[in-house]
């Protein structure tokens, strides 16, 4: 089976645009700001602006190869940490809540691409079973009252992260809008 110049193209350009996504997810991912057993992270805001310019599907699969990465060891996550004790430590929930976050938001980014407004709720809500999931493995593993892991693991961050979703909106839309002038997108 013979294959097209344009076919190869387009792979090409899919394999490379998840590759380099998920390479900025690595860049950003150890650069933190510690505040408490959860620190400020840029990987939220990597991630909406994956899903926002590669789609839904191919966002979160830069996002699993992220985790992956990090999980065999290589120090991508925060604080310049790997491993797969770390998925398995208090925030472990936070990073495989990254998956959920980023199909939710990548749906209604997707679903309701001129609705900036629906986007951006469709983002906090992402981002608010992220914080659930992260939540509640904090608690567990931190043997913490649930409203105790809220106050360290999410009230701290809701500034920065809805700050986040609103850059990604604005950098998200204006990437994919000049990847379609110039006809990649």
């Amino acid at each position: 089976m013979e294959m097209t110049s344009q076919n190869t193209t387009s792979k090409t350009y899919t394999l490379t645009s998840i590759a380099l996504m998920a390479a900025v997810t690595c860049v950003v991912g150890p650069l933190t700001i510690p505040i408490g057993p959860v620190p400020v992270s840029l990987v939220p805001l990597a991630i909406f602006l994956s899903v926002y310019i590669l789609g839904t599907k191919k966002g979160t699969l830069s996002l699993l190869i992220y985790l992956l990465i990090g999980a065999v060891g290589v120090p991508v996550f925060s604080g310049f940490t790997g491993g797969i004790g770390k998925l398995a430590g208090p925030t472990g929930g936070y990073m495989i809540g990254y998956i959920f976050m980023a199909l939710i938001a990548g749906w209604f980014i997707h679903r309701f691409y001129n609705q900036v407004v629906i986007q951006f709720f469709g983002m906090v809500l992402g981002l608010a079973v992220l914080y659930a999931f992260g939540t509640a493995w904090l608690a567990y593993s931190a043997e913490m009252t649930f409203m105790a892991a809220l106050a360290v693991g999410v009230l701290p961050f809701v500034i920065f992260d809805l700050v986040k979703i609103v850059i990604a909106i604005f950098l998200g839309r204006t990437v994919r809008k000049r990847l379609s002038r110039i006809g990649i997108q």
